[in-house]
């Protein structure tokens, strides 16, 4: 059974894309705990972050890369925070891989 966002990928279901490439895709959350919220995704099917295999490394930092550049084009010059959720006791809602960026807001600690 496809995740939403598989389906965002597959372009079945609408997006607010700010970003693709072969590798992933960033857009904005449909319910944004701050200013600025957008996701980014891999186009490869992976659970979480414990499911990352040792092959998926050059995938990780790019999608690391994309983030820095994402939140630099949408002008978080004073800061943001990178979440991701995994597995049911850290809050992971949807079964794909994927990373949270907040900002434009002081964020609080602790988060959850």
């Amino acid at each position: 059974m496809s995740t939403i966002f598989q389906k965002i990928i597959n372009k079945e279901i609408p997006a607010d894309i700010l970003y693709e490439d072969d590798l992933c895709l960033a857009f904005r959350d449909v319910a944004p705990q701050a200013p600025t919220h957008f996701l980014m995704i891999p186009k490869k099917e992976v659970l979480n972050v414990a499911a990352l295999e040792d092959g998926d490394k050059d995938l990780a930092g790019h999608m690391l890369l994309m983030i820095r550049d994402v939140a630099k084009k949408l002008g978080l010059e004073n800061g943001y925070r990178v979440v991701a959720n995994c597995g049911q006791e850290g809050g992971q809602s949807v079964d794909h891989l994927h990373f949270h960026v907040l900002g434009g807001r002081n964020m609080k600690w602790p988060p959850g």
